[in-house]
């Protein structure tokens, strides 16, 4: 089993018209930290997951997964 961490940070981000400053300063941690989650370079701890996931209004779930998302373009497109 993978200990990676798979995450909606930045199409949340990009959604919502949100800087990667502009959610670390609300969530009250480095910018770069962002950077690093979104990257899949570090996991969140429970409390960050669920604090960021209370500021784009979505449950956990939306936000982080253990298995990788589906990609957007394999969503679109395919009804008959």
């Amino acid at each position: 089993m993978s200990d990676t961490v798979h995450n909606r940070i930045l199409l949340l981000r990009a959604e919502q018209g949100v800087s990667r400053r502009e959610l670390a300063d609300a969530l009250g941690v480095h910018y770069q930290t962002v950077g690093y989650l979104e990257r899949g370079e570090n996991s969140p701890s429970l409390d960050l997951a669920l604090r960021i996931a209370a500021f784009f209004g979505v449950p956990v779930e939306a936000v982080f997964s253990l298995t990788p998302f589906p990609r957007v373009s394999d969503q679109t497109g395919r009804e008959a």
